[in-house]
């Protein structure tokens, strides 16, 4: 077999690799037209207060969401660079899950939309500048429901 055709070989398998993997997650309904794209909410993300991150959210006062809502994070976060934080929820239909840090310079960490059927559970790693409370705001139904912990940083992670 020569060069060219073996790279011919390869660009087939990798294009035909690339369709039926497109073709599963559409058959199981985990692809559809546009549902990456990405929502930004510039205000949120650059505010410097909890106040203006939930403001610029439509998040004016959200209830306590204590009994519903699992806030899983470290008690103490040896690396603030790294702090691993999950979110689940039991309240049906959620839509959305927020992630803040109260004392980062921008205090809006994450935002997830979440599409219709999905289960009310984020995980991701934030991270942190110093000991502060790592708050997580659930929308579903249309209301917003809090939860909080502290985390103590022996290790910086926003430039500390």
């Amino acid at each position: 077999m020569n060069m060219e055709t073996n790279l011919e070989r390869r660009k087939a398998l990798k294009t035909g690799a690339s369709f039926g993997l497109l073709a599963v997650l559409g058959a199981f309904g985990l692809l559809k037209s546009g549902a990456a794209m990405a929502e930004w909410n510039k205000a949120a993300f650059s505010s410097k207060t909890m106040e203006d991150a939930l403001s610029a959210m439509g998040m004016s006062s959200p209830e306590d969401g204590a009994a519903s809502i699992q806030l899983t994070v470290p008690e103490i976060a040896e690396n603030g660079a790294v702090v691993p934080v999950t979110v689940a929820s039991t309240l049906p239909n959620v839509e959305q899950i927020s992630i803040f840090v109260d004392k980062n310079p921008n205090v809006m960490a994450a935002n997830f939309v979440l599409p219709a059927g999905t289960e009310g559970m984020v995980t991701t790693r934030v991270k942190m500048g110093k000991t502060a409370n790592i708050v997580a705001v659930v929308k579903a139904d249309g209301k917003y429901y809090r939860t909080a912990k502290e985390v103590k940083v022996t290790a910086g992670g926003c430039g500390g």
